[in-house]
């Protein structure tokens, strides 16, 4: 049970991961860091079986540090995404796939902020709002309702408090903490985790 979440607006993206790792009905772990930054201007989020999500997310991690090297640049976040999806397929295809859904969040001159969703059977889709989890189903319709994409970032923030909100209220397990990230232009900042 794990809740993963980014919204794109015009000039940032906003993504929100919880820091629970559970097995069954067990709680391996409350401060798990399932934000991954894969460059300056991209981060994954990486939800699903502990072992396979945090292998996949640092192999990605590697790849794009090793590229950066290589070629003096790194990737966009429609190229990352698209590696990104083109490994976990070529995973899929062979006895170790990784059972990981992700979320991409970035942001270049080019295209703005973007989410990228992502899920194990490595389907991708460019996605104004994404969300990961059994925590979707009660924190769409908050998205649908009052997602706008001109939001500038202290109305982002309240809508994913909202979202988060809604979720303590209403979901079955209680998550006690979110780890908080935007992406812009001048790259990845950590927010205050909610609490």
């Amino acid at each position: 049970m794990e809740y993963v979440i980014g919204i794109a607006f015009k000039d940032f993206a906003i993504v929100a991961a919880d820091t629970r790792v559970s097995q069954s009905v067990i709680t391996l772990k409350d401060d798990a860091d399932k934000t991954f930054e894969l460059s300056k201007h991209c981060l994954m989020l990486a939800c699903g079986e502990p072992g396979d999500s945090i292998q996949f997310a640092e192999f990605i991690q590697q790849n794009m540090q090793l590229y950066e090297i290589r070629n003096g640049y790194e990737l966009s976040p429609f190229s990352t995404a698209h590696f990104t999806r083109r490994k976990l397929a070529d995973a899929l295809r062979t006895r170790n796939a990784y059972h990981v859904n992700s979320i991409l969040a970035g942001y270049d001159t080019e295209r703005g902020a973007k989410v990228y969703y992502m899920d194990y059977l490595a389907s991708l889709i460019d996605l104004p709002y994404a969300v990961h989890g059994h925590g979707g189903y009660v924190t769409l319709g908050i998205l649908d309702s009052d997602y706008d994409p001109a939001m500038n970032m202290d109305a982002a923030l309240n809508l994913l408090k909202m979202c988060v909100a809604e979720l303590r209220k209403r979901f079955l397990l209680n998550f006690d903490r979110f780890i908080v990230k935007i992406v812009d232009k001048d790259g990845i900042k950590r927010l205050p985790d909610l609490v």
